[in-house]
């Protein structure tokens, strides 16, 4: 039951980040989910830090929660194990996330040190999320292999054009659409996540009912 629960955790990681990203915007009129970061919602300075925050450290821990169901599921298989200790590596990475500073602030020359470890945080994450997808799909059939390449390629697509568009950030120059990247980006990995703890939670029912099935024939013989 323990796993289980902890295997939900991804599940319940992934619903709430969503829901972080649909009300959270809504408290702040000037804020455009299109045209601006998720990051800057918990930016020094930003009217929805306050909110952003406590429900952040909540999913870093959710997802470390996952990662040690996942680990607890794998049994065997290394390749889950390594992915599982990986989820709990990012979700404590999370827990010491540096804030940004708002657009104007940057522009106004006002960055500290905690912008440069945000950027530093958030090429440790990404690297992390890659690799917890690479290994876990090896420890799966072909379609749910296919389906992770599909969005690594997602990831790694919508990344570079929220990089490209990155700078403006800095400048505090109209960056139109670079919400709207980002948002996809993290969008195919909740979903991603979604699909593993399902495909993990599927795993442990069959596992069981073979269990269930072994122990009948034992007694019965």
């Amino acid at each position: 039951m323990l796993g289980k629960l902890l295997l939900i955790c991804g599940i319940l990681s992934s619903l709430l980040y969503a829901a972080m990203n649909i009300f959270i915007p809504m408290l702040w009129e000037e804020y455009s989910s299109a045209s601006q970061t998720v990051s800057e919602l918990s930016a020094i300075g930003a009217p929805t830090r306050v909110v952003w925050v406590p429900l952040g450290l909540l999913y870093t821990l959710l997802i470390a929660a996952f990662g040690l169901g996942v680990r607890k599921s794998a049994g065997e298989i290394r390749s889950l194990r390594i992915a599982g200790s990986l989820l709990i590596v990012y979700g404590l990475v999370g827990l010491a996330w540096p804030p940004m500073h708002l657009r104007e602030t940057l522009a106004a020359g006002g960055g500290t040190i905690t912008d440069t470890l945000h950027i530093v945080f958030t090429m440790i994450t990404v690297p992390l999320m890659l690799l917890v997808m690479g290994f876990s799909s090896a420890a799966f059939g072909k379609t749910f292999r296919i389906y992770s390449i599909s969005t690594i390629v997602i990831q790694l697509f919508f990344g570079i054009l929220t990089g490209i568009d990155s700078p403006g950030i800095q400048t505090n120059e109209p960056t139109p659409l670079i919400g709207v990247w980002e948002r996809i980006c993290i969008g195919a990995y909740m979903l991603w996540l979604v699909v593993f703890a399902v495909m993990l939670l599927r795993a442990d029912v069959e596992s069981q009912k073979k269990i269930t099935k072994q122990s009948a024939r034992i007694l019965s013989g």
